[in-house]
């Protein structure tokens, strides 16, 4: 029986590589596509899920478009139960908006681009 458990556990740790794969690749693409809008990427300082508003169901700190200026909210990257206002590091127009409300995002991965 012991020789069945090690086999069937073989398989599991060969395919766990080709699993972690593709997200970098996605991780690539995301790249790319910030370079398609010309402007300043506001990257999260941290770990942790992104909301475009300060509550459920209320209006979103920004939208494409909207003009912003230096140290305005334009989202809020909640990490550890702490909201933590990502602001904006200088004056402009929100160009894209890069993730969802409650999406999860990863240390200095862009979020919104402003030029």
């Amino acid at each position: 029986p012991a020789a069945v458990i090690s086999a069937a556990a073989a398989p599991a740790l060969a395919g766990a590589p080709a699993l972690s794969a593709p997200p970098m690749h996605a991780r690539q693409d995301v790249g790319a596509q910030e370079d398609e809008v010309a402007g300043t990427a506001v990257k999260s300082p941290m770990v942790g899920t992104a909301y475009l508003s300060a509550e459920p169901g209320s209006k979103p700190f920004i939208e494409v478009g909207n003009a912003v200026k230096a140290g305005d909210t334009l989202l809020i990257v909640e990490a550890m139960k702490v909201m933590n206002p990502i602001t904006a590091p200088e004056g402009g127009i929100v160009k894209k908006i890069m993730v969802a409300d409650a999406q999860p995002v990863e240390f200095d991965q862009p979020l919104v681009v402003i030029g």
